[in-house]
């Protein structure tokens, strides 16, 4: 008997979900520093446009409440439309609903805001209504502490979920290295979102294999200017 779970995510078994990336919910995350958190999903965002990943973008009460999605994560999908709700629970909205079966696919990836609340309700219905398999992107989500985040990640996981980070999920998409027509797009996820990981490859590029370094005219030192 096969089992899902060990499939490798690839471009062409998934579909994406960001469900609440928005300031007013961002504003209560305490179980990961925010910027981190945004970073995180802009990278994870990116990500998925170089891989041609179905995704849907889904927000609650944006007017009265939450605020509009990052401008960052609305320029990776341009023209993308916004499923607007007013539940909690993204499941409950038919439009979602709708979005996720167009695209076909089983498996669904999740990055969302908070983790106990949203991002639960939607995996358990998710899973149980829809007999979609859930891989929730753990450091691209974040609750209103790390206990809320940690626990809420427990019981979806107790429930078959399976917890992913989204560079885990960048590179499960590459995959091989030969891949030559994402390489290079890989690499500019990495250097400008991956942290200490990026700063390796600036440092690979230009210390190892001699590349130019990455530097335009404004950045290039100046020589001083004469005295009159």
């Amino acid at each position: 008997m096969s089992n899902p779970k060990l499939d490798v995510l690839t471009p062409q078994n998934c579909q994406l979900i960001f469900i609440d990336q928005q300031p007013q919910m961002a504003f209560g995350v305490q179980s990961m520093d925010r910027q981190t958190l945004k970073n995180n999903t802009v990278g994870l965002a990116k990500a998925a446009k170089v891989f041609g990943i179905p995704t849907t973008i889904t927000t609650v009460e944006t007017e009265s409440f939450s605020g509009h999605t990052y401008p960052e994560l609305l320029d990776v999908f341009p023209g993308q439309p916004i499923l607007e709700r007013t539940s909690m629970n993204s499941w409950d909205d038919q439009k979602v609903r709708d979005a996720l079966k167009a695209n076909g696919r089983r498996k669904v990836i999740v990055s969302g805001l908070w983790t106990e609340v949203c991002n639960t309700t939607f995996a358990l219905c998710a899973m149980l209504e829809g007999d979609y398999e859930i891989y929730m992107v753990a450091d691209a989500s974040g609750g209103t502490t790390k206990e809320a985040h940690d626990f809420a990640m427990q019981r979806m996981i107790q429930a078959g979920v399976i917890p992913v980070t989204w560079q885990q999920v960048l590179l499960e998409w590459q995959r091989d290295w030969a891949h030559r027509d994402t390489y290079n797009a890989v690499m500019d996820i990495v250097r400008e979102h991956s942290g200490a990981y990026g700063m390796g490859v600036d440092y690979a590029y230009t210390m190892v294999h001699k590349a130019p370094q990455r530097i335009s005219g404004s950045h290039e030192t100046l020589a001083p200017v004469p005295a009159k």
